[in-house]
């Protein structure tokens, strides 16, 4: 919806705008993944309605309801009261699907409830995920949990971080530290929160790699530029205005739409392919993390990709400093399990001028062929 957060009003305005909820599919695939003898091992506590009641018992899964929330859509106080609720029922981990903005209410509500060294477990499902407590994808989360009943992850402290969505929908990125919560160390979490790269070297780097994708651009070719400081560097050096956290399109060098939504995006992508026309789709990893889709660019869906031409349209910059950040791993996380797959691979990223990486892409919405991340993981 390009709204950049789903936060106090914007969350409401996006369902009324038709926005599809991203959290229950992604609970219900946490649950599918988690193998039966951990399964068997859980005493699952939960909220009622689609807060983890439904998703439970569409897969299955035996919980007991220990909140019920008061009226629909839910909010924050409810989130709240339910992990307290689960808190006083002696829960030994929190698991909650969604972003930065429900990761600060969990933890606000552990410290409140006095269970504040009380492990959280993030399920990423949200607009933002700049904490480290989130693992890479459900089934990564599912994979992390039956490390930690086996004894093969540890606890350890994580940062939780939260961006000001107000600056953010001004295309200013401040990013805060909101505090530290206990995660579950392994493999299968983030390595660390999303980094923010500057410095003399990256930003002439970033003007060398602008430069080499101008210099390569085909007329007719609709481009499709996502968010991010080295995307912005191909639009200065085009001379048309970016929406630096936001998604635009640009078509022989002049700008056919600014911070597009996905219904808008989609709509010009379908048209410009149905005249025969070629889309590009400009991306750019976030540091640290190496996701190319699916956090941060959601307007960039799967319908889009597909229409787009899939991997084919894409065209991914990174710097040196930012490729080296992400341990030269791409990952996608577009919420549609095949598409995921068909993305996975080997892909050419644009790293300076004239010069070109081939780069592996992972899938990590799949619990099939899940892997670690080497090293102790989400340590703050």
């Amino acid at each position: 919806m390009a709204l950049k957060g789903s936060d106090g009003e914007a969350g409401l305005k996006a369902l009324q705008r038709g926005a599809r909820l991203v959290a229950p599919g992604r609970a219900r695939v946490f649950l599918r993944s988690l193998p039966p003898a951990a399964r068997r091992r859980i005493l699952f506590l939960t909220a009622g309605g689609l807060m983890g009641s439904e998703e439970a018992r569409a897969e299955g899964v035996e919980a007991r309801v220990v909140y019920e929330p008061v009226a629909w859509p839910t909010s924050p106080a409810d989130t709240v009261e339910a992990v307290k609720a689960c808190a006083k029922e002696g829960a030994e981990l929190v698991v909650f699907v969604g972003g930065d903005g429900t990761a600060r209410d969990v933890v606000r509500a552990l410290g409140e409830a006095g269970a504040d060294e009380t492990p959280v477990l993030g399920v990423p499902g949200g607009v933002k995920m700049y904490s480290s407590v989130f693992a890479s994808s459900p089934a990564a989360a599912a994979a992390a949990l039956a490390e930690w009943l086996e004894g093969r992850a540890s606890r350890c402290r994580a940062e939780v971080m939260d961006i000001d969505e107000e600056a953010f929908r001004r295309g200013v990125l401040r990013v805060r530290l909101y505090g530290y919560a206990y995660t579950l160390c392994s493999g299968y979490m983030v390595g660390s929160s999303k980094q923010v790269l500057t410095g003399y070297d990256e930003e002439e780097n970033k003007r060398a790699i602008a430069r080499y994708v101008v210099e390569n651009m085909e007329e007719c070719t609709l481009y499709v530029l996502g968010p991010g400081t080295t995307v912005k560097a191909v639009a200065e050096e085009l001379g048309v205005p970016k929406t630096e956290l936001g998604v635009d399109v640009v078509h022989n060098g002049r700008v056919v739409a600014l911070d597009v939504d996905e219904e808008e995006l989609y709509r010009l992508v379908e048209e410009h392919r149905r005249r025969g026309g070629r889309v590009r789709i400009i991306v750019s990893p976030i540091g640290g993390q190496g996701f190319i889709l699916g956090r941060g660019n959601q307007q960039i869906s799967p319908r889009v990709i597909r229409a787009a031409g899939g991997r084919e349209a894409l065209l991914v910059l990174a710097t040196e400093a930012k490729l080296a950040s992400t341990g030269r791993r791409l990952r996608v996380d577009t919420g549609d399990e095949e598409l995921d797959r068909e993305l996975s691979g080997y892909i050419r990223v644009v790293t300076d001028y004239g010069v070109e990486e081939i780069v592996p892409v992972e899938a990590y919405t799949s619990a099939a062929g899940e892997q670690p991340r080497r090293g102790r993981g989400s340590v703050g």
